[in-house]
């Protein structure tokens, strides 16, 4: 295998599925690619405010098995799941997953798993979102880092669900990075396909110890076929030491609806780009999100939405709380193909400052070709309301307590985009552990609960 450059291959384990035909292709095509095109770098309009600095001074090895067995004392997870996968470093463990109460309809295993049992269905589904060409004019660029995880894919997941299959409760997917002695990196590749008026809802889990290097570069690919609904929470928790990206590719056809929230508040950099096609007549995309970084954090949400037929309609909320020196970026667009009449796209970004050396860099955008439409979008920054700080100390609450209070206030409205009541306190949750000086709601949980439910 060819050298990757920052990536030293020479100690990596044999790739899932080599040996098949269009897989070997497939990397090969991901190989010459981001050959041609390296690393992003800020003269990229797409990556103008992120610099992937952690992959210029750190030489990463692909994962080995002694760090994928790494002890793991406690998996994070919703209580009422009706599935979960493992998966520690990038690598699989069965023993900390639960696959064993799948209803018919429904297929669940790793990329490893379908590899083995089919790969002539992976064959006919990999790759027909996402593409192995550029993302047209007007997209998020020429997507190296998904030519990257197309050569170095090692791992990842398969959800498959069947023509009117509605799956009651959530799956779980939990990715844990971290206690390795070496600098690691892995290539999640993972596959989502509801057909016909399916229903599902995924809760995706990126956990990081605060040990050991690692870079984790994922790519999802989405296909919503008519009248499916589908939602996709995700929880970003990565440690100071990870370096986190992940690509995503959603097909919206006729009729579906695509729901999707990340709450992003760990990792040195983060990178979360999202890429989607309404597809469709009456085809909706909510995609949603907040962020708090500290220290020296840098956190980045990309999101490209293609409104390419009438009668379409999405909604993006994006809320952030930045302290000390730590940076944000947002970059939200909405592109009306030409005749996509009656399309109607919001966005909204929120962010605020708590401290003098926080930055945010914030570039809504609408592109728009079609004349009956109606689109709008927003951007704010601003510092805590004085006068509304002034009001809670007046009555008797302590400083600390009164900024949390109103930081977890305006967080709280972005989490009321999340429709599933349980994730949506879970998610609290993690807000509430973040708050400066751990002062939570008065009355509402001590620190021991906090750390049972999280």
């Amino acid at each position: 295998m060819a050298d990757i450059g920052f990536i030293d291959e020479s100690s990596g384990r044999t790739l899932p599925g080599a040996g098949l035909g269009w897989l070997d292709a497939k990397r090969d095509a991901g190989r010459a690619r981001f050959g041609a095109l390296g690393l992003p770098t800020p003269k990229l309009e797409s990556w103008k405010y992120t610099r992937l600095r952690p992959l210029d001074d750190t030489k990463f090895a692909p994962v080995s098995d002694a760090a994928g067995e790494a002890k793991i004392d406690k998996v994070p997870g919703l209580s009422g799941s009706a599935a979960k996968i493992v998966f520690v470093n990038g690598r699989l463990r069965t023993d900390l997953s639960k696959l064993d109460d799948l209803p018919d309809g429904v297929r669940f295993a790793s990329l490893e798993t379908m590899l083995a049992e089919d790969p002539a269905w992976l064959e006919a589904n990999m790759g027909k979102v996402a593409g192995d060409a550029p993302v047209r004019a007007g997209g998020t660029g020429e997507q190296a880092m998904l030519a990257l995880n197309e050569a170095m894919m090692d791992s990842g997941f398969i959800l498959h669900v069947a023509k009117g299959v509605a799956l009651k409760a959530p799956l779980e997917v939990i990715y844990i990075g971290g206690l390795t002695d070496d600098a690691v990196a892995y290539f999640p590749r993972n596959l989502i396909v509801l057909e016909e008026n399916a229903q599902a809802t995924l809760v995706k889990q990126h956990i990081g110890h605060s040990v050991g290097e690692y870079f984790a570069n994922a790519v999802t690919e989405i296909s919503l076929k008519q009248g499916a609904n589908f939602k996709h929470y995700k929880l970003q928790a990565e440690s100071i030491y990870a370096t986190h990206v992940t690509t995503l590719h959603a097909d919206i056809a006729r009729d579906a609806t695509y729901e999707s929230f990340q709450l992003s508040i760990g990792g040195l950099l983060s990178r979360s780009e999202s890429n989607i096609t309404l597809s469709g007549e009456g085809a909706h995309a909510g995609v949603h999100g907040a962020y708090m970084m500290r220290g020296k954090e840098h956190c980045d949400n990309t999101t490209f939405i293609d409104m390419a037929v009438p009668h379409t309609t999405c909604n993006q909320v994006f809320k952030g709380v930045l302290d000390d020196e730590s940076r944000a970026v947002f970059q939200g667009k909405i592109y009306v193909a030409r005749d996509a009449q009656k399309a109607d796209g919001r966005m909204l970004n929120k962010t605020l400052l708590l401290s003098n050396g926080a930055e945010i860099d914030t570039k809504p955008e609408l592109e728009i070709y079609a004349d009956d439409v109606q689109c709008a979008h927003g951007a704010t920054t601003g510092q805590l309301d004085e006068t509304a700080l002034f009001y809670l100390r007046s009555r008797g609450i302590p400083e600390a307590l009164a900024r949390n209070m109103l930081v977890q206030s305006f967080l709280g409205d972005a989490l009321e985009e999340i429709s599933d009541e349980a994730v949506r306190e879970a998610f609290m949750v993690h807000v509430l552990h973040w708050l400066p000086a751990h002062c939570y709601r008065a009355g509402e949980w001590t620190s021991d609960q906090l750390e049972e439910r999280a």
